[in-house]
């Protein structure tokens, strides 16, 4: 199967990386790829939103799949152009992808489908959490404890355009649990934790993700399959019902209270950096299964997930994440992998021979191992083998989960 993925962040480093082993791929393209990504296979110069420069590079490369990897593509339609010519996608549509791309669409949408969540606000007031209605890569999101967090928290979100959507603040562990759909029936991957706060202790801002692990203790597969029928079937259901089956990757972000999980937000497509911790640890033909959900095909298709841990660790610039950094050297990527990390680019490019920075999260370190503890420890040991201006990361990356498995 000859399959193009467009994207150039860290996910869809982590996507190249694991379609790249699949036995059912022939060939493989990025549009526009990254210097991780081109490690791979061909990139070629056009924006992920592209619509039409996309249709025009499948058709004369004669894809059998498109697999789109970050949001702002998906919400803009782009799944569309492509589908509307007979191309095969894994991505939800416009209509579909308004689950992340409105918060208040995706309330609505829960509500109707009796899904459990936060309950909406008609004020805002301590405690509570301010969320921007549109997209904001990952740093539109607020938890507000008290009046002077709050009043930064409407500041922000006024000065980002649109609405906003005020609700409850609940409290326990989160957990990121992601499944392939195919427009009626989804089947789950492995589930991951995020670290969302910019700093240690879940303290600063948010961000789009300062590091990850998978699998999350205490989820097995029955637990996850009782999340799949109260949360993401009911919602493809609903989805269906109103003319928009949802095909791709339903991300739903929980909050595991004292009683039982509650989605605190929906994602179209995979979480970022938690795809690099949930990939490695996939077991099957996953370009077999994305294929099988773009043509509504998905009960045949089966990937498992293999025994281990993975920890993902975000080194990132300095300034992050109110700003990035481009054109400071990168040294010791080679030095890592030859440790047995996986480093995954998520904001670098190419000058004069030489990697460097572009962006605010630079790279994603992932340790594997046979527990979390051995693969925090490997995440770690090769984060701090590479070197630029600036470089930072969260040191408790996986910490109490580590810890709770010694």
């Amino acid at each position: 199967m000859r399959v193009l993925l467009v994207g150039s962040g860290g996910r869809e480093h982590a996507l190249a990386w694991k379609l790249a082993q699949s036995p059912s791929l022939s060939d493989l393209h990025a549009a526009p790829g990254s210097p991780g990504i081109a490690e791979l296979c061909e990139c070629h110069p056009i924006r992920a939103e592209d619509g039409e420069a996309l249709l025009g590079l499948a058709g004369s490369l004669n894809v059998d799949l498109v697999v789109i990897g970050p949001e702002a593509p998906l919400v803009a339609g782009v799944a569309d152009v492509l589908r509307h010519a007979g191309i095969s996608v894994f991505g939800p549509s416009a209509a579909a992808a308004r689950l992340e791309g409105s918060k208040s669409f995706a309330k609505e949408v829960m509500s109707a489908a009796e899904v459990p969540a936060a309950i909406s606000l008609a004020v805002a007031r301590p405690p509570c959490v301010v969320k921007a209605d549109g997209l904001a890569a990952g740093k539109g999101v607020f938890v507000c404890r008290s009046q002077p967090e709050l009043d930064d928290a409407l500041r922000r979100v006024n000065a980002l355009g649109g609405g906003m959507v005020v609700e409850e603040l609940l409290e326990g562990p989160e957990v990121s649990v992601f499944a392939l759909c195919d427009g009626s029936e989804a089947l789950a991957l492995v589930p991951a934790q995020d670290f969302k706060r910019a700093y240690d202790g879940d303290a600063g801002p948010n961000t789009g993700g300062m590091g990850s692990y998978a699998p999350v203790p205490g989820l097995e597969e029955a637990e996850i399959e009782g999340i799949l029928g109260t949360v993401h079937r009911p919602v493809l259901a609903e989805l269906q019902r109103r003319g928009a089956p949802f095909v791709g990757l339903l991300y739903a972000g929980l909050m595991l209270t004292a009683d039982g999980p509650r989605v605190l937000e929906f994602n179209c497509r995979f979480g970022d950096p938690e795809a690099q911790s949930v990939l490695p640890l996939l077991a099957g033909d996953l370009v077999e299964a994305l294929g099988a959900a773009s043509v509504g095909e998905l009960s045949g298709a089966h990937i498992g997930w293999r025994d281990g841990a993975a920890v993902t660790v975000v080194i990132a610039s300095a300034g992050y994440p109110d700003s990035g950094d481009q054109g400071s050297a990168i040294s010791g990527v080679d030095a890592a992998t030859a440790n047995g990390a996986l480093v995954f680019h998520s904001g670098t490019a190419q000058h004069g021979g030489q990697l460097v920075t572009n962006g605010g999260r630079v790279l994603g370190v992932t340790g594997l191992g046979e527990t979390i503890l051995r693969a925090r420890e490997a995440a770690y040991t090769a984060a701090e083998q590479i070197a630029f201006e600036g470089a930072w990361c969260r040191r408790d990356v996986a910490l109490a989960a580590a810890e709770a498995s010694r």
